[in-house]
């Protein structure tokens, strides 16, 4: 079995679509509208995707206080650095729990958090 997707129901699509590939870096794989009027975009070029859906229906997204999604980067100094310089605030961290690790967090813009993972080898 494969894992496919992870789905986040947005309340702003293109803002949530500019978040995704400008700060995390995915690439736009696929848009596509429902006959309901529900827009549905995925990301990312791997095996696993993120499917962002703006519901014509849903007016307030509540994401949660304790879900993230984690990506992984070469440096965590250099990615806080390019997305304080992009504006985007960090939520908290750096974190090195370990000697192997060093993370931290931003909020998207519907407020889910998103974990920036430096693994060091």
């Amino acid at each position: 079995m494969k894992f496919l997707w992870s789905t986040l129901v947005v309340n702003n699509i293109e803002e949530a679509v500019k978040f995704y590939t400008e700060a995390v870096g995915l690439k736009e794989a696929r848009r596509m509208k429902t006959p309901q009027g529900t827009e549905i975009v995925f990301l990312g070029e791997g095996e696993t995707q993120v499917e962002l859906m703006e519901s014509m229906e849903k007016k307030h997204i509540n994401m949660g206080s304790d879900i993230s999604l984690g990506f992984s980067v070469d440096s965590v100094d250099a990615k806080i650095a390019e997305l304080k310089g992009n504006g985007i605030a960090i939520h908290s961290g750096p974190f090195q729990p370990a000697p192997y690790v060093k993370f931290f967090y931003v909020l998207d813009p519907d407020g889910l958090k998103i974990q920036f993972v430096e693994q060091i080898h």
